[in-house]
């Protein structure tokens, strides 16, 4: 990728424990200036660890980072002033209001007294905080105190922002309205990397995105690229009552169907066509006391589980 803002070569950590573990085992990834870019897959698959390692928060086992030109290991300070993070967790100062946890940040990165009080009014007023701005952090709900968190790592203008999980936790409309912000980020050419397990978030908000468990990616791509990877049209899952081993058996062998697993408590059907083999799957389904039918065309969620045969992991 000509411009790229972010190279990931073989990049890997392993921790020698008891018991050992490699956590990220060389992968490889590049992402374009303005991209807004996913790592996507299930708690323990190594998103926060690459994201670590990226952000000079873990010293990688091997391979190489550079965020802007500038690598991550031999010039962490250059590579900090480069990235904006937010963490899974509250990083916000506790003994200070919201504006000042706005305004301090900008001038530990080098503003002016001036210039840090009017970027952390700028922001205040972009994330809807303005009437907060007095308050102490820690009355702020779930929701107000990400945006704020977001908020502080683009007080300086990075050129790179990582969000390690950011709506995890978050109730729906929270969720809504950060999905907004990071929309606008994305608009003004901000670049951004997220991890997530959420599949509707991955699907909205991302350009590209690379599928990783088990430290190692599995496939990268647009949502849609993605998708097709499948290679069915539609997917009928199924409750059961009965026996769903047998319906698998059953289900497989009708015309149209390219197969049939179980996913935890249910059935999925995968179907080459839309509609014409659904009369016989129902038919076929209440012989193995058939409780409820959904059927929808392919999504992450789908893409995951053909590519690791299990669900992804809360």
């Amino acid at each position: 990728m000509a411009d790229a803002a972010v190279v990931v070569e073989k990049l890997s950590k392993h921790y020698a424990g008891p018991p050992p573990v490699d956590a990220v085992r060389g992968i490889d990834l590049e992402v374009a200036r303005g991209e807004i870019f996913g790592l996507l897959g299930p708690n323990g698959a190594g998103k926060t660890t690459t994201v670590g390692m990226c952000t000079t928060r873990v010293v990688p086992s091997a391979g190489r980072v550079s965020v802007d030109g500038i690598d991550v290991r031999a010039d962490p300070p250059g590579a900090r002033g480069r990235i904006g993070v937010v963490t899974q967790f509250n990083t916000l100062d506790r003994s200070c209001t919201v504006s000042e946890n706005l305004q301090y940040h900008c001038r530990y990165f080098g503003m002016s007294h001036r210039d840090a009080k009017a970027r952390a009014q700028e922001l205040l007023e972009t994330f809807r905080l303005t009437d907060r701005a007095g308050a102490s952090v820690m009355a702020l709900s779930g929701g107000m105190a990400q945006r704020l968190q977001v908020a502080r790592s683009i007080a300086h203008r990075p050129v790179v922002l990582f969000l390690d999980e950011p709506t995890s936790g978050l109730d729906p409309q929270s969720r809504i309205a950060l999905w907004e912000v990071l929309g606008a980020l994305h608009d003004e050419g901000t670049t951004v990397i997220l991890t997530t397990h959420y599949m509707e978030e991955a699907d909205r908000l991302c350009d590209r995105l690379a599928v990783i468990d088990h430290g190692e990616i599995l496939i990268m791509g647009t949502p849609e690229q993605l998708k097709r990877q499948v290679g069915v049209e539609t997917v009928v899952t199924l409750r059961l009552d009965g026996d769903r081993a047998g319906a698998v058996t059953a289900l497989s062998v009708l015309p149209g169907v390219d197969r049939a697993e179980v996913v935890e408590d249910e059935v999925l059907v995968y179907l080459a066509e839309r509609e014409g083999p659904l009369p016989g799957i129902v038919q076929s389904a209440l012989g193995f006391g058939l409780a409820d039918l959904a059927v929808a065309e392919p999504t992450l969620e789908t893409v995951f589980i053909q590519l690791t045969g299990r669900a992804l992991r809360d």
